[in-house]
């Protein structure tokens, strides 16, 4: 009756809750959400179904399932055709004798399953753990795409480190026409110095650049009539001793001042009509003009 098959399948239901409550454990605790119980249309949907069910994850899974129920099976079978004379013999036993032998059987058979299904679980949950492993680490383009996210297109902010580059190199043009003196090593470097006694405690550097800029500098400089003077060493201290519209170093006082007086002299004699006074030698530049604390 009943009564009778409810006994004789309460093992198998207890071991089937053990291994409900069990089993997540294992693959790092219970997890409770209310999401699962919303509506969701996009899980009726027969191509994300199919697409599911090819996929590599839905192969495996569906590899996994048919071999569970070939072990399963097999095992079932083996145990039914190992105790088939005991099962046949139960019918002509007492009631609650075959009751008992059914439940040492059924018994016997489901610690068999469980011993399978544990064989297949020491296999199948180190494969899910590293599986949910390798899908939690990201690829090589999900990190790409979320550093841009977070830091910004490297591409976007490269360029928007050059457009900065030529809007300063543009400002400062701006004021090579404001200088009193170019100075350059020639052709490597030119150093753009302004100095206003009103204003400025010392000369400052305007503009200054290397190579192609140098080139700028010193053609602007022409096209505006800026005087451009020749001195190698003092071109590379300004150069590598200071910082754009700041004031030049101490240590190079003596030298940009002897440089700024033949300028003015050189300018007084311009507008005088008279003879050029000759350019200054042996500048005093220190081999480090900005030394250390």
């Amino acid at each position: 009756d009943f009564h009778l098959a409810l006994i004789l399948l309460a093992p198998f239901l207890a071991v089937t809750v053990i291994a409900a409550l069990l089993g997540p454990l294992a693959l790092g605790g219970w997890a409770f959400s209310t999401e699962s119980l919303a509506p969701d249309l996009s899980k009726l949907d027969p191509v994300k179904g199919l697409g599911k069910l090819f996929s590599a994850q839905g192969l495996v899974e569906l590899v996994k399932s048919i071999a569970k129920v070939i072990l399963v099976s097999v095992v079932a079978g083996a145990m039914l055709w190992r105790f088939r004379d005991q099962i046949l013999a139960m019918s002509y036993e007492p009631p609650w004798s075959a009751a008992a032998h059914g439940a040492h059987l059924i018994g016997l058979s489901l610690l068999v399953l469980s011993l399978a299904l544990a064989l297949i679980a020491a296999i199948d949950v180190p494969f899910q753990i590293w599986n949910h492993g390798r899908q939690l680490r990201m690829t090589h383009q999900e990190v790409k795409d979320e550093f841009k996210e977070t830091e910004g297109d490297p591409q976007i902010r490269a360029r928007v480190r050059r457009m900065q580059r030529e809007v300063a190199q543009r400002r400062m043009m701006e004021d090579v026409p404001k200088a009193d003196v170019v100075v350059t090593n020639p052709t490597h470097y030119a150093v753009a110095l302004r100095y206003e006694q009103e204003k400025m405690g010392a000369p400052r550097v305007v503009a200054k650049g290397a190579d192609l800029v140098a080139l700028k500098i010193r053609t602007v400089a022409q096209a505006h009539e800026i005087p451009i003077f020749s001195a190698p060493p003092l071109a590379r201290a300004l150069y590598h001793g200071t910082q754009l519209d700041q004031e030049v170093p101490a240590a190079l006082y003596v030298a940009v001042a002897q440089v700024l007086a033949y300028v003015y002299h050189l300018r007084e004699a311009h507008e005088g009509g008279f003879a050029e006074p000759p350019p200054p030698t042996d500048l005093p530049v220190p081999d480090d003009p900005v030394p250390g604390p």
